[in-house]
């Protein structure tokens, strides 16, 4: 898949504006973040053919910290037989029980860029885009850090019973200084789930966002959040890009 995207950001984004908003709340919404014609062609790419792993956590002993992530796509998936994919999705509900865990499917952008796959594709331009100057100035000015290098991304697309249990982005030695949400969701209802949800101390939900289209979400990644589950009547998928603003030295390459 071939495609021409001419990304930037919509010139009537004001990064001034939403930078007062950020110091006070920690939390921006940026409406209209690209022009529209440019929105419904991302929205395409990610409703277009991605090859989508579907991501979760399972105990590992083997593994560093006693876990390992597994990233199947639909060909693993149809080769493990639906009796045991079962068996595995049983153990990721057990521990999202437990309030640990995640489900949904991705397609991690930067790890594709970096190893070459699906060479051609209309989602690498993204990615390049995420770690242009004029997409990290934007967020340095939004957040008030300059020392912003880059940004991590991945798009996800959450299916009925997808879900990410309460959690902080801190990183391994605090070099994630916001989350950032780019949403491609026209049509949500409130009841459908997949919410963004930040929590207090009390596990209260003091904020809820619905997935919505053309906006930019910038907030706090260290204050709790989570994404509630998408109901099983849920109408559409919730596509999303995702990712976080970091400050430790960039790789090699574009991003």
């Amino acid at each position: 898949m071939t495609q021409t995207l001419e990304l930037r950001l919509n010139p009537a984004a004001d990064p001034e504006r939403w930078a007062q908003a950020y110091a006070r709340d920690k939390l921006v919404q940026i409406p209209d973040i690209f022009e529209p014609e440019l929105a419904d062609e991302i929205e395409a790419v990610l409703r277009g053919a991605l090859n989508w792993r579907l991501v979760f956590a399972e105990a590992d002993p083997s593994a560093p910290g006693g876990e390992s992530v597994a990233r199947l796509t639909q060909a693993d998936i149809a080769q493990m037989g639906r009796e045991a994919f079962s068996a595995r999705l049983a153990r990721v509900m057990e521990r999202a029980r437990d309030n640990y865990g995640y489900l949904y499917n991705a397609y991690p952008m930067i790890e594709a860029y970096t190893s070459g796959w699906d060479a051609g594709h209309p989602i690498h331009a993204l990615t390049e885009f995420l770690n242009s100057p004029d997409f990290l100035d934007f967020g340095r000015r939004v957040i008030g850090v300059d020392a912003i290098t880059k940004a991590d991304a991945q798009a996800t697309f959450y299916a009925r019973g997808n879900f990410l249990t309460r959690h902080v982005d801190e990183g391994h030695d605090n070099e994630r200084r916001a989350a950032y949400t780019l949403g491609f969701t026209k049509r949500w209802e409130p009841d459908w789930g997949g919410l963004l949800m930040l929590l207090d101390g009390n596990k209260d939900i003091e904020r809820a966002f619905l997935p919505r289209f053309n906006v930019l979400s910038i907030f706090d990644g260290r204050r709790i959040h989570s994404v509630s589950a998408v109901s099983p009547f849920a109408g559409d998928g919730r596509f999303q890009i995702t990712g976080w603003l970091r400050d430790d030295p960039p790789a090699g390459g574009a991003a």
